[in-house]
């Protein structure tokens, strides 16, 4: 037996993998950044305001501006600076590009929760919403019991398609469900009048009318049908890469620049912190 093969062989009998770091004291996602020069994230094309493509098809948003924050706690760790890939995402891709390595930092408006864990991990929360119906105003649809009869578009692999559906089984309601790929597509069925609602999270919702051409013949109604508290995805058993994540968030909430970064995008919506949001951000602001 070589002096590799019993090195390879005691490690492993340590219940640990090898190589477990690279030269530079770096293993798995930093090693792979390091490497590479690069740091990919995996944005959305159309969740306004947390994760959006401008004019200039620039992705940009609340989510977007908390991982560049990340990333400069990064580019501190590896004491360089990184070129950022973008690379779309939707939430039928989306945990599968993070499980399979192809992102490394997923900034969007995507739901932690226990199910998804078993395949990525998340930071701390950044946002508090949860499933609500977006209807026009004329179409007398008030909350879920009005759905009976009617159309209803839904994003494919979402926590709002489970919350309606369970919501329209429970009633006993005879309901058409039209899969939409993502949010805009969502709208554009409500606005060409293939169907009667589109449902997703309230904020963005709120965010699709905002850059609608007639924002006016739209409404958000109903009761919330789920729990949905947003954070940013990181690849799971990675507990290096998920820590710079952590203490990046918890600066930018400790400081208070969070107040001025939700601001930003929210303020125009008319849409205020609330209580357990704010609770939120004192939670995840960890002292050094």
């Amino acid at each position: 037996m070589s002096l590799m093969t019993k090195i390879v062989t005691a490690t492993m009998a340590l219940g640990l993998s090898a190589p477990l770091a690279l030269a530079d004291g770096h293993g798995g996602t930093l090693a792979k950044i390091t490497e590479s020069g690069e740091i990919v994230i995996g944005h959305r094309e159309s969740s306004v305001p947390f994760a959006y493509l401008d004019e200039n098809q620039k992705p940009v948003g609340y989510s977007i501006d908390l991982c560049m924050k990340i990333v400069e706690a990064v580019e501190a760790e590896v004491g360089k600076e990184l070129t950022v890939k973008y690379v779309p995402v939707n939430p039928k891709t989306r945990i599968a590009l993070m499980a399979n390595g192809t992102i490394d930092l997923e900034c969007g408006s995507t739901t932690n929760n226990l199910t998804r864990q078993q395949q990525v991990e998340y930071l701390p929360i950044t946002f508090v919403t949860g499933t609500k119906l977006m209807v026009r105003k004329d179409s007398g649809i008030q909350s879920v019991a009005d759905l009976g009869g009617k159309a209803v578009a839904l994003a494919q692999g979402t926590t709002n398609e489970r919350a309606v559906l369970a919501a329209v089984e429970e009633l006993g309601l005879d309901v058409k469900v039209l899969p939409v790929r993502d949010h805009a597509e969502g709208m554009l069925s409500l606005e060409t009048d293939r169907v009667d609602v589109y449902a997703t999270d309230h904020i963005l919702l709120f965010g699709l009318i905002s850059k609608s051409k007639t924002p006016e013949d739209f409404a958000v109604v109903g009761d919330f049908l789920s729990f949905d508290p947003y954070a940013l995805m990181v690849r799971r058993d990675d507990s290096e890469f998920e820590l710079i994540g952590k203490k990046a968030l918890a600066a930018v909430f400790r400081s208070g620049e969070i107040d001025a970064i939700y601001a930003k995008w929210f303020d125009p919506l008319g849409v205020p912190a609330d209580p357990l949001l704010k609770a939120a951000f004192t939670l995840g602001a960890l002292p050094e």
